[in-house]
């Protein structure tokens, strides 16, 4: 079980995924490559998904709702239309990710870095932002005031 493809093993189910990572802990378990994965309209939800790359993954469409992302490095992922409501992604690498139209309220980014994301149409409403790094010159209300 230790040799097996960490995206076959998430798409296997939760419950697989969940048991591999506490099992292999010491292996690569706790920060899984998924580099480049596959990972359209994906039943994730309330998955636990720290610090796995993700870089370059898509998303698109994801239900990541009360995932745990923490430390997840989601660097120029396709995250657009993915449902992150209540998840986890204190300290998230989100620089260069798509979060067009991404569902993100109540969500915890206290230290994620977004610069660069794209977070157009983005619904941050509730969406906990303390120390978030941003652009210079970003301004929430450039992604939609009605929403944060």
């Amino acid at each position: 079980m230790t040799s097996q493809n960490p995206l076959e093993l998430l798409l296997s189910g939760k419950a697989h995924w969940e048991t591999w990572r506490r099992r292999y802990q010491d292996v690569q378990a706790l920060e899984p490559d998924l580099h480049g994965a596959n990972l359209v309209a994906a039943d994730l939800h309330g998955a636990d998904l720290h610090e796995v790359d993700f870089t370059e993954a898509n998303l698109q469409d994801a239900d990541l709702r009360e995932a745990n992302l923490r430390g997840v490095d989601c660097r120029h992922a396709n995250m657009r239309k993915a449902n992150l409501s209540d998840a986890h992604l204190e300290k998230a690498h989100l620089n260069g990710a798509d979060l067009r139209d991404a569902i993100l309220q109540r969500a915890d980014l206290t230290g994620a870095d977004l610069r660069g994301a794209d977070l157009r149409g983005a619904d941050l409403n509730g969406a906990i932002l303390d120390k978030a790094k941003f652009d210079p010159g970003f301004s929430i209300e450039a992604i939609s005031v009605e929403h944060v």
